[in-house]
């Protein structure tokens, strides 16, 4: 796997994510601050999702795009969640969602996996 355009797409999302998400989580609820910090993770998140599609390993799809559908299928249900006005269902759906972003990001990172490798190569660490 090298680190092409989508690749690198898809790891500055998820990243960026991991970040935006946690300052969403921790941030007071219903304010302004945590409907826009909100807003860019779900953005963040959709292009995460969207390009792991274009991410395969020798040329198929793996375990993780089930997340990948899983993520897409919380976002949505999170989202209409909060329009209704069903708060408890939209916190418990996103923090689920984090929780999985952060979790298959560990996966994703640990050693011996080729995008761990190419991130930590990357930042100079390996």
């Amino acid at each position: 796997m090298a680190l092409t355009p989508i690749v690198l797409t898809h790891a500055i999302a998820a990243g960026s994510a991991v970040v935006v998400g946690g300052t969403a989580l921790a941030a007071r609820k219903g304010t302004s601050l945590h409907r826009l910090l909100g807003r860019t993770w779900v953005v963040l998140m959709l292009i995460a999702v969207i390009t792991s599609f274009a991410i395969k390993t020798h040329g198929h799809y793996s375990w993780i795009h089930i997340l990948s559908i899983v993520a897409l299928t919380g976002l949505a249900a999170s989202i209409f969640a909060v329009m209704r006005g069903n708060i408890r269902a939209h916190q418990r759906g996103m923090r689920s969602l984090y929780i999985s972003l952060v979790v298959a990001g560990t996966f994703t990172l640990l050693p011996g996996r080729q995008l761990g490798y190419l991130v930590w190569h990357a930042v100079g660490l390996v």
